[in-house]
């Protein structure tokens, strides 16, 4: 994405005082803009025929045509248009069918404007975000979404456990790179190298195995 341009915003919730709301504070970002908004699925998906867009904040029960679906037509229609789901407190059973879906974040309808921002900021530039809250909702009741493994099946290395560690804190690469005094790249090869050797597809599917699996403290 052009640093340069703004980043394109969409606005998908069935409720419009609360996408009136969002649009309200969302205008004090100097580097984004609101481009459209719709009522549900169908709405949404006819909107982006005509509006080109970087992220969709997505509401996850809508009429019609709801979150999930919309987000995997989207995934496959549009895969530079990046979804972060928007939840209610209570509502973290659907969140890694939302992940499945091809959501690239994850916030509470009740997080800080702040928090909103630099996830919109994270998910524009292609990496993932997902409300620290949530995933400690998500890993404190899950039960059967990841098998458990045998821990001396999988050799990490410590700095590999660093990585893993600052990972699961919600950091970015560039995060973890200053963090531990190395490049950027080198954190890519090390998040690249935990996908294959806990056999995940993605950020959340890789926090939820580390923590169920007890790869890190």
């Amino acid at each position: 994405m052009d640093p340069d341009r703004l980043i394109r915003i969409v606005l998908a919730d069935d409720h419009t005082l609360f996408r009136n709301g969002l649009k309200l504070l969302l205008l004090n970002n100097s580097d984004m803009q609101v481009v459209g908004e719709a009522s549900d699925g169908n709405e949404l998906l006819a909107l982006l025929t005509k509006v080109p867009c970087d992220v969709v904040l997505m509401d996850i029960e809508m009429p019609g045509l709801n979150g999930f679906d919309a987000t995997q037509i989207i995934a496959k229609q549009y895969p530079h248009t990046r979804v972060i789901s928007l939840s209610m407190y209570g509502e973290e059973e659907y969140y890694y069918r939302m992940i499945e879906a091809g959501a690239r974040g994850f916030l509470l309808k009740s997080s800080e404007i702040n928090e909103v921002s630099e996830a919109i900021r994270r998910v524009a530039k292609g990496e993932t975000y997902f409300s620290s809250e949530i995933l400690y909702n998500v890993v404190k009741n899950i039960q059967t979404v990841v098998s458990k493994v045998d821990n001396a099946l999988i050799h990490l290395s410590q700095r590999e456990k660093e990585v893993l560690e600052l990972i699961c804190r919600g950091m970015s690469n560039q995060e973890i790179a200053d963090q531990l005094f190395i490049s950027k790249r080198t954190v890519e090869k090390h998040r690249a190298n935990l996908l294959a050797k806990t056999n995940t597809k993605n950020t959340a599917q890789l926090v939820m195995f580390a923590v169920e699996n007890k790869l890190i403290e």
